[in-house]
């Protein structure tokens, strides 16, 4: 318990260096999804860090990545989402620092969208059960938000 919140910690602080594109421009949003503000609003943020190392020594690939964001990560937020990816590393359970390419998800959404977070939890827990991962970290604020 006390390696996974290391882990945690270490990857909250990570470098983010490269940006994926994202899918859909805050621009072209249909206006028959969420409220979209017009002045700023509190919202929702959620940031998800995804580790690209599997137990086996191999690696998630880009494409596999962008593949999951596909079909399990646009189809629970197609409004919009942004994905960066960075180096993370970890101090493991013996002692050893672990270093891997890291993914991270940024979410954002209105505060009163209740089922966003059951869906949050799906995504964490698929992605842990398809790249045999350990933890896909959360990370949950309020953020003043105008488009």
């Amino acid at each position: 318990m006390k390696t996974l919140i290391k882990r945690r910690a270490c990857l909250a602080a990570l470098f983010c260096s490269t940006l994926i594109p994202a899918t859909m421009p805050a621009a072209d949003w249909p206006s028959s999804h969420h409220h979209r503000p017009q002045k700023q609003e509190l919202w929702a943020r959620t940031e998800l860090y995804f580790g690209s190392d599997k137990h086996d020594g191999t690696v998630v690939t880009r494409e596999e990545f962008m593949q999951f964001v596909d079909r399990e990560i646009t189809a629970r937020f197609p409004d919009g989402l942004t994905l960066l990816t960075g180096y993370g590393q970890f101090l493991d359970s013996s002692g050893d620092i672990e270093k891997e390419r890291s993914m991270v998800l940024i979410l954002l959404y209105p505060l009163t969208s209740f089922d966003s977070s059951k869906k949050i939890q799906e995504i964490r827990d698929l992605y842990k059960d398809y790249f045999r991962q350990e933890s896909v970290l959360r990370v949950d604020t309020v953020s003043n938000v105008s488009f």
